[in-house]
């Protein structure tokens, strides 16, 4: 092999997701823009969404009156086609990183409780790590306040397209609602952090019931003779390298997988609705913005020795992949394998904290949360009090326990706070045309929340390493 060709550098994988992303962000813009209902008509179908969902042509009655129109059949069929493996592609993508998010989890942090040394020292972890969470939640939430009630989003929002935005997402809507009302009580969802059947808890993917099997094992192993304890570590400790590498082959086709995510939202999205909510979309996205790129940093300078550009470019894989699949559940493993093996966290600090953040810690849905309400309350003419708005920043920060880190979570948890407050539920209508793409950009700044708490406990825990041992792109392993 040549020198040229040993030493090539090869494109870091941060810069091919981002590649993957601003391509979906083109190809999806334009079929948005260009594939109208009249193209469908032209290739004889009228039922778009029946079409897509079916296996047989729906054809219009025009284009059946003039007979066989081999060209449009083969025209919708072929566009069918690749709208079916572009989901595919996206939808393996997902599976994929859910099939390793419990065993990463569950091996990872069994090997590092298993190797503490002092007890305390895990107590003084979760204590840090679940404060910290609830802290940052709490400002993320008054923040969306402070920018809601500055810029007025809702003020002066005309009554017709409200009540058409309304009308539209009524049903959506009903659905969100009745999903909030069977959610638990406070005490249901600390009861069920214990696991019953800790079996069941790994197939459903119950990540705080893992987190608590795993800790209950690791204490378990540390009471046991070395002898007998240590194979099992071994075996976790294998285990979690198999995993590790198969975290890397995911992340092989992470670029691939984000632009058919990119692409599936945005030849959906509705642009006259997003247009419509422009100012509320601002400013939930500025408060967001507000969130990753300043108070973040200062926290880090202040706790951590940590530099915000090795942060923000040991990350940045599980950002963009958050911002992909608005699933900070799913990006799990991608999270953790950046804060462990790019950032240079310490296992036991990235097993714990990591995973407990990706179900409690929801700092962009929070601050979302605080936008739209006071947004709904000034859509519908309503002056929230000091009182009330205190009562969002509570309500919001204990919902945020114990949800479910999977897409559109926020809407359901937002049911519970404008119920809290006696703000109108039927405004929840209106905003969710464009609450895909603010799914998106909240879960991304969920999962650099979560980050960033791992890396404040670690430093907490002198647990960093000055430079990561494996500087490499992960996605270089791969090839």
């Amino acid at each position: 092999m040549s020198d040229g060709s040993s030493t090539k550098k090869k494109m870091a994988l941060h810069w091919k997701i981002l590649i993957g992303l601003v391509l979906g962000v083109v190809v999806g813009l334009a079929i948005n823009l260009m594939w109208t209902d009249a193209v469908w008509a032209s290739m004889g179908v009228d039922e778009v969404e029946t079409f897509l969902s079916d296996s047989q042509i729906v054809r219009s009655e025009s284009v059946s009156e003039g007979g066989p129109n081999v060209k449009a059949d083969a025209g919708a069929s072929a566009a069918r086609f690749m709208r079916d493996a572009n989901s595919f592609v996206g939808d393996l993508f997902m599976r994929g990183l859910r099939f390793i998010a419990v065993p990463i989890v569950l091996f990872s942090l069994i090997v590092g409780v298993s190797s503490l040394k002092d007890m305390s020292k895990l107590g003084r972890i979760g204590g840090k790590t679940i404060g910290i969470y609830l802290v940052t939640t709490a400002l993320a939430i008054t923040i969306g306040l402070l920018l809601a009630n500055i810029i007025g989003p809702g003020n002066g929002f005309p009554d017709e397209l409200r009540e058409s935005l309304e009308a539209s997402g009524a049903g959506e809507a009903s659905a969100k609602i009745e999903g909030a009302e069977s959610r638990p009580s406070p005490w249901d969802v600390a009861l069920n952090i214990v696991p019953a059947n800790p079996f069941t808890s790994l197939a459903e993917t119950e990540m705080l019931q893992v987190v608590f099997a795993a800790v209950v094992i690791g204490v378990g192993l540390t009471f046991l003779p070395r002898e007998k304890a240590e194979p099992v570590i071994k075996v976790c400790d294998a285990m979690t390298d198999v995993v590790i590498m198969i975290v890397h082959g995911v992340l092989a086709i992470a670029p691939y997988a984000v632009f058919a995510l990119i692409v599936g939202v945005l030849a959906d999205l509705g642009f006259d609705v997003l247009l419509n909510l422009i100012k509320y979309v601002l400013t939930t996205v500025a408060g967001l913005a507000l969130m990753i790129f300043v108070v973040y940093p200062i926290v880090l300078r202040i706790f951590t020795p940590v530099r915000y550009g090795r942060f923000f470019k040991a990350i940045s894989p599980a950002q963009l992949l958050a911002f992909s699949s608005s699933s900070s559940g799913a990006t799990l493993p991608v999270t953790m394998e950046c804060c462990e093996q790019r950032l240079g966290l310490s296992e036991e600090v990235t097993s714990f904290v990591v995973p407990i953040g990706a179900t409690i810690n929801m700092d962009g849905t929070a601050l979302y949360q605080g936008v739209a309400a006071v947004f709904i309350a000034q859509m519908y003419g309503m002056d929230l009090t000091i009182g009330q708005q205190l009562q969002i920043v509570l309500t919001a920060t204990l919902a945020s326990i114990g949800t479910a880190a999977v897409p559109g979570v926020g809407i359901v948890m937002l049911v519970i706070v404008l119920q809290s407050v006696g703000i109108p539920l039927q405004g929840i209508a209106v905003i969710l045309g464009v609450d895909r793409i603010l799914d998106m950009c909240r879960t991304a700044c969920n999962v650099t929340g979560d980050c960033m708490v791992a890396t404040v406990v670690a430093a907490g825990e002198n647990a960093i390493e000055s430079e990561p041992a494996t500087p490499a792109e992960s996605g270089d392993r791969n090839g």
